[in-house]
């Protein structure tokens, strides 16, 4: 396997794994700084519940890789001159395309959950919308560690 090939590949593979790194802001998932951890737990009953859009990360690293890929890619254009023009055009395109790339796959669906709670004070959280909730219902507000959650 050529050098130029094996970088394009360890690119492609870093792009794909580190994308996937991005924290989850599920309502079921803990980071594992969040474990063994006390959490204050409040309870309520739901208000109303929105659905919002997650923005994705923008770590740096799709555009990094892009970047590389593209290089690599626009390195194969001519010769001389033209060979080092094709690099950087390669790049450059690339970092922005890797970049969008990171940003899309990372996006998640949510929801703005509005909770009445039993102390009558109203809170919205928003998380994942991995777990279904409607208006009406009784939940638990679980907070500590820098995190709130929604859960039943």
């Amino acid at each position: 396997m050529s050098s130029r090939l094996l970088v394009l590949a360890c690119a492609a593979a870093a792009t794909i794994v580190l994308s996937g790194c991005a924290g989850s802001q599920s309502g079921s998932a803990y980071s594992r700084s969040q474990t063994r951890g006390e959490m204050h737990v409040r309870m309520g009953v739901i208000e109303s519940v929105r659905t919002v859009t997650i923005e994705g990360t923008q770590s740096g690293v799709g555009a990094v890789a892009g970047g590389v890929v593209g290089g690599i890619a626009g390195s194969n254009v001519g010769q001389g001159r033209g060979s080092t023009v094709g690099s950087v055009l390669g790049a450059v395109l690339g970092g922005v395309a890797g970049q969008a790339i990171e940003e899309k796959t990372s996006k998640k669906e949510g929801l703005e959950i509005t909770i009445k709670l039993d102390s009558g004070q109203i809170i919205a959280v928003t998380q994942e919308a991995d777990e279904a909730f409607r208006a009406g219902e009784r939940v638990r507000v679980l907070s500590g560690s820098g995190a709130t959650r929604v859960s039943h």
